[in-house]
């Protein structure tokens, strides 16, 4: 078996997360976590990143992963979109079918624990709709700005 299928799943609500490098591995100098989204799943909320950039390469399936500079993204395999730091990642529409992608985030500033955290909150939830203060505060301590409200 390869290293990549030693390595923990993640579960993070419906999605599940493996990194397959992270922040130790290289130096500091990327992360890298393959995202599991299962059809129809909730994807993450809108944010930017604040310190470091991250490129999306789809693997499987098809995803609108919102906007990068100005510009629709969208996951497809073989396809790559990349975020740069600050204002810039939108919202990921659910996906029609199940999604399966690579993360590289750079410099490698994020990692496990921020997805472990979000899914602890979801957890707590039972079922319910998720403390969005909570998950705030988890995107914070972790480099992630959420984004305000549509209209606000």
């Amino acid at each position: 078996m390869g290293q990549a299928a030693s390595k923990e799943l993640i579960r993070v609500g419906e999605l599940a997360v493996r990194f397959l490098v992270e922040a130790g591995e290289s130096n500091g100098s990327v992360a890298v976590f393959e995202c599991f989204v299962p059809a129809n799943a909730r994807m993450p909320a809108p944010h930017s990143h604040d310190g470091f950039e991250e490129t999306i390469y789809g693997l499987e399936g098809n995803v609108d992963l919102g906007r990068s500079a100005g510009r629709p993204s969208r996951s497809a395999p073989a396809t790559r979109c990349a975020w740069r730091e600050g204002p810039s990642t939108g919202s990921a529409t659910p996906a029609a079918d199940g999604v399966k992608f690579l993360a590289i985030a750079s410099p490698g500033v994020f990692g496990p624990s921020y997805f472990r955290e979000v899914g602890d909150v979801l957890a707590s939830s039972a079922g319910g709709p998720p403390d969005l203060a909570a998950i705030g505060a988890v995107m914070r301590r972790h480099g992630l700005t959420p984004a305000p409200p549509p209209g606000s």
